[in-house]
């Protein structure tokens, strides 16, 4: 008799290169970088951002429709990150620290049954930031939010970011270059650790 062993195929595809422009003296123009995850029963939205024509063309590509994804997961509630997630009816939605569906939450404890995501405490650009790490063939993806991001058009350094609790989101920065391959910033472009 044989032995069936079956391997998880996690695919991480960024829909949306999340972008932020300085906007007049005093705002800025943004919209998260909008990252899928499939495993091998579950589709995740990772931060669906607020350009709902940028996140429809992408999974349009995809050949995908807002019925098909079964969770939204959010990094953090900055509206440039969470506005369309209401855009997606069948989807359950969570955070770092609970699960809602419809309108009841529960705490999940770090982790849910059924996704093969690590949930990640990442602190510093507000207090309960959380990313996801993801393992899949080529590596581990971080899906970091607002740990990382720059303005479009600027270098991609970690600079000091004005208005954040510097040394905690210092550490988590050190924390997800630590355990992944690749980060997904929460605005600019993947980058390899």
């Amino acid at each position: 008799m044989g032995c069936v062993i079956l391997i998880l195929m996690n695919k991480v595809k960024v829909l949306v290169e999340g972008y932020a422009r300085e906007w007049g003296d005093s705002g800025y123009e943004a919209s998260s970088t909008v990252t899928l995850i499939s495993t091998d029963k579950q589709k995740i939205l990772c931060d669906p951002g607020i350009n709902w024509e940028l996140l429809k063309a992408g999974l349009g590509k995809e050949k995908l429709k807002p019925t098909d994804i079964d969770w939204i997961f959010l990094s953090h509630t900055h509206i440039d990150h969470c506005y369309n997630m209401a855009r997606f009816p069948k989807a359950k939605l969570f955070d770092g620290e609970c699960i809602y569906e419809k309108d009841t939450d529960r705490v999940h404890g770090g982790e849910i049954f059924g996704l093969d995501v690590e949930i990640v405490k990442t602190p510093g650009h507000t207090t309960d930031h959380t990313s996801l790490l993801v393992t899949t063939p080529k590596g581990i993806y971080a899906v970091a939010g607002d740990v990382f991001w720059w303005l479009d058009g600027k270098e991609q350094k970690i600079d000091p970011i004005e208005g954040v609790d510097q040394l905690s989101l210092e550490e988590s920065r050190k924390k997800l270059k630590s355990l992944a391959q690749f980060i997904i910033p929460g605005h600019g472009q993947v980058f390899k650790v």
